[in-house]
């Protein structure tokens, strides 16, 4: 299982929000390219970025802090927010992205993320949000009436590759993964899933770890790194293991 080291962007900066609420934004650095270096340095081996703004503006707004992670940490980089349209993809794809995350536009324009999905293949994700097992838009801001696992397999036979899931109400919240949820999602999927939301402990890592073998291939991580309840290479060496 591989750990990706989220960096989530807000004007340029390196910050966290608690269960996706930007009215509860921390900032933990203002330097992008440094912390990429610094999970580098730790033994990652691909980096998770989310333009928080862009999720909400529908639009990229902090490509120059991308372009910075990609020059600085040397490593892969998938990159979500505010993905709407073919151009963005493009753009970041020429940027030296190396996936290309798709979330709300995946939900509204199902034609568009069918012929993404046809032309970019690997290149794309498809990332899912839930509260209760509804799936939420534009930021986790808005909710669906979506049922989560139903979207995925809807995602799957469209041709997704590969899948982020996020249980929102533990993202941020430093309360440990929702791990029946990612459990379920995992086992309802024939293509890989990504956990995301609510790593707290090192303990939280083995527990999602020993939930691989239902098809989770990854873990982000986010918060706890930045406090310091989870270090990056101890995570690495669970997941490996």
């Amino acid at each position: 299982m591989r750990i990706y080291p989220a960096i989530d962007l807000s004007e340029g900066q390196c910050v966290r929000l608690h269960r996706g609420d930007m009215a509860a934004k921390t900032v933990y650095s203002d330097d992008p390219a440094a912390v990429a270096r610094r999970w580098a340095a730790a033994g990652a081996e691909f980096i998770h970025v989310v333009d928080l703004d862009g999720s909400f503006a529908g639009r990229p707004c902090n490509l120059d802090a991308v372009r910075a992670i990609l020059a600085a940490g040397g490593l892969p980089v998938q990159v979500g927010g505010g993905v709407r349209d073919e151009a963005t993809i493009r753009a970041y794809l020429d940027a030296g992205v190396t996936r290309v995350i798709l979330g709300t536009a995946a939900v509204r324009d199902r034609g568009f993320v069918e012929a993404a999905l046809a032309t970019y293949g690997e290149a794309l994700v498809i990332d899912i949000g839930a509260r209760d097992g509804r799936v939420a838009v534009q930021g986790w801001a808005e909710a669906t009436d979506l049922d989560a696992v139903e979207f995925a397999h809807a995602m799957q036979a469209a041709g997704a590759r590969r899948l982020v899931f996020t249980d929102v109400l533990t993202d941020g919240a430093s309360q440990g993964p929702n791990l029946e949820a990612q459990r379920r999602m995992a086992q309802a999927l024939d293509i890989p899933l990504i956990a995301s939301g609510g790593i707290t402990t090192l303990a939280d890592v083995a527990a999602i770890a020993a939930i691989e073998s239902y098809g989770v291939e990854g873990l982000i991580i986010g918060r706890a790194l930045y406090e310091g309840t989870v270090d990056l290479a101890e995570a690495i060496k669970i997941a490996r293991q």
